[in-house]
């Protein structure tokens, strides 16, 4: 299918916690591109939490310890274009340590989310999967805006067989999550996402799919607060589906 590559899997912080099952099917898909696919059980966090917050030294630290952990690693694919998008931008954090910064640029550079990496780096679309279902996809913003990933979702998902993808346009609208902009600004963070979810039902559609946890987890929360029907699945759910 492709040249095999050795990739390494960082899980994300909400991956672990909150979408287990997605981060096994990353895992899956990655097998199935032809990879041999390694999991560091000593990762943590990419620091972005931290680092969004205005706690930069504290950002530093953990960012150092992914520095550490995967320096040595042929590439690193995340199911999430967020913490991706942190990732490549570690080297404003240590832009006044000219020891650390190449090794940070260097890990940065080898850093892919994964529709990003199967795409444009192995050239896979077809996984031979199956999901008999109508599909509304969601652009995360940092997957969109900071890393360009727009036409690789949809170049996959249009193999997927039984898969209807309906194109809303609310598609690149924000959720409304933000991280801590949802803590701080609740009420303008779920009109937000009433926004976007009066298309999505109006549409008829069974599933909600979108590349980052955080963005499901959002909208998710919001559906069931709702009464909306509608089930949301990450990208790598849907592309390791049979």
């Amino acid at each position: 299918m492709s040249t095999r590559r050795t990739v390494s899997l960082f899980a994300t912080c909400l991956g672990d916690q909150l979408r287990a099952d997605a981060v096994e099917a990353a895992a899956a898909v990655l097998e199935r591109a032809g990879c041999a696919v390694q999991f560091d059980p000593r990762q943590t966090c990419c620091g972005q939490p931290a680092f969004n917050s205005g706690y930069w030294r504290e950002a530093r630290a953990v960012a150092r310890r992914f520095v550490d952990l995967f320096e040595h690693v042929e590439a690193v694919v995340v199911p999430s274009g967020s913490c991706t998008a942190m990732v490549h931008r570690l080297p404003q954090l240590f832009a006044d340590d000219p020891d650390l910064l190449p090794r940070v640029r260097a890990v940065a550079t080898k850093t892919f989310e994964l529709s990003q990496f199967l795409v444009r780096e192995l050239g896979v679309t077809d996984l031979d999967a199956r999901l008999d279902a109508r599909v509304a996809w969601h652009d995360a913003c940092h997957g969109l805006r900071e890393l360009g990933v727009r036409g690789e979702p949809r170049a996959l998902l249009a193999h997927v067989r039984g898969l209807e993808l309906i194109e809303t346009r609310t598609c690149e609208a924000c959720c409304g999550f933000g991280g801590t902009f949802s803590i701080k600004l609740p009420e303008v963070s779920t009109a937000m996402l009433d926004h976007k979810l009066d298309e999505l039902q109006a549409a008829g559609v069974d599933v909600v799919a979108s590349l980052d946890a955080s963005c499901l987890m959002q909208i998710d929360g919001r559906m069931r607060r709702r009464g909306i029907r509608v089930r949301t699945m990450h990208l790598a759910e849907i592309l390791a589906a049979r």
